[in-house]
């Protein structure tokens, strides 16, 4: 379990100044100490039943800033489906499409023989296989 302080260090860490909307969501993502995947409205839904006020835009531009300095980790399962991750170790994922969770999948579990070559002036960042399964 992280404490409010610890959570406003990780902040600043970040570079990202701790305000009292990123310390109730950064609370909700790192506050267990355990990996979550959830997207802005499970989020925003989150923060409501607190009783906490934080209009869904912040929640979504929280979320962006978290992922810029490096707290979160995008994972895009489909068009209009973008799941925010907070572990940011190399890994990759199950997408359960009838209820749509997300399940890690360590990264040493996946093999890719080949990538093609990346365009002329630009570096592959990382590789993200998302494998979907049905219950």
């Amino acid at each position: 379990m992280l404490s409010p302080a610890a959570i406003a260090e990780r902040l600043r860490a970040a570079g990202l100044r701790p305000t009292r909307q990123r310390l109730t969501l950064g609370a909700l993502l790192f506050g267990s100490g355990t990996d979550r995947h959830v997207t802005a409205e499970e989020l925003h839904s989150e923060v409501a039943a607190q009783g906490a006020r934080v209009s869904l835009a912040t929640v979504y531009n929280a979320l962006n800033q978290f992922t810029a300095a490096g707290l979160l980790r995008e994972v895009i399962v489909g068009p209009g489906r973008l799941y925010f991750d907070t572990n940011i170790g190399d890994h990759h994922h199950f997408y359960v499409e009838d209820d749509g969770t997300l399940l890690d999948i360590p990264a040493d579990d996946v093999s890719i023989n080949r990538l093609p070559a990346a365009p002329a002036g630009m570096n592959v960042e990382r590789v993200d296989v998302v494998v979907r399964v049905r219950r």
